[in-house]
């Protein structure tokens, strides 16, 4: 990271380090740049890295066995993406990562998070309570997909990303979703009229 210590606290926001622990941490985190179209991560490699996105959008897609693409989430500033079924157990890919806006991410190793967790404990924290916050925002969405209605759906999404709708594809959206664009369409429509 080039001893960029702003980048530091932007990542780990509310706590603080030493300089010897920012040296630590500045030797694992990459940043990487991404052009809108990228492909940084295909089912079926090997998941290297996690990534936190600074700045752009980044989309997780898992293509079904029709060939159908199903977005199981959006990646945007500040927040944290891999394909985690397979970062964790250490297995290939299930899922695609596809850059849908240019971006700029710091990425992290698997094996250097656990340096780092040995070498800064409260690095493990940190990371087990955005894990915990993300369990728990993936079963909201999996009981939202059960329980709601698409236009219930498709409004929690604007609630979730309001500055990412306007610039990113219709069907990106409908797949997150779980519709088709021609809903989509329709219920934006009637929300219109309201």
């Amino acid at each position: 990271m080039h001893s960029d210590n702003s980048k530091i606290k932007e990542i780990f926001k509310q706590l603080s380090f030493s300089e010897k622990q920012i040296k630590i941490i500045e030797s694992v985190f990459h940043k990487v740049n991404f052009k809108k179209g990228d492909i940084i991560l295909k089912a079926d490699e090997k998941v290297d890295y996690q990534y936190y996105i600074l700045e752009g959008c980044l989309r997780t897609y898992y293509i079904d066995k029709h060939g159908k693409e199903h977005t199981v989430q959006f990646g945007i500033k500040d927040w944290w993406i891999s394909d985690y079924t397979a970062f964790f157990s250490t297995t290939n890919a299930l899922m695609n990562i596809e850059v849908i806006q240019d971006a700029t991410a710091y990425r992290i190793s698997r094996e250097d998070k656990e340096f780092l967790y040995a070498q800064i404990p409260e690095i493990e924290t940190f990371f087990r309570i955005k894990l915990e916050s993300a369990f728990a925002a993936f079963q909201k969405r999996i009981l939202s997909n059960l329980s709601e209605t698409a236009t219930e759906r498709y409004l929690n999404f604007i609630k979730k990303y309001p500055n990412i709708e306007k610039s990113i594809k219709n069907y990106h959206i409908a797949s997150y979703l779980g519709i088709t664009t021609e809903s989509l369409s329709r219920i934006r429509k009637d929300l219109a009229k309201q």
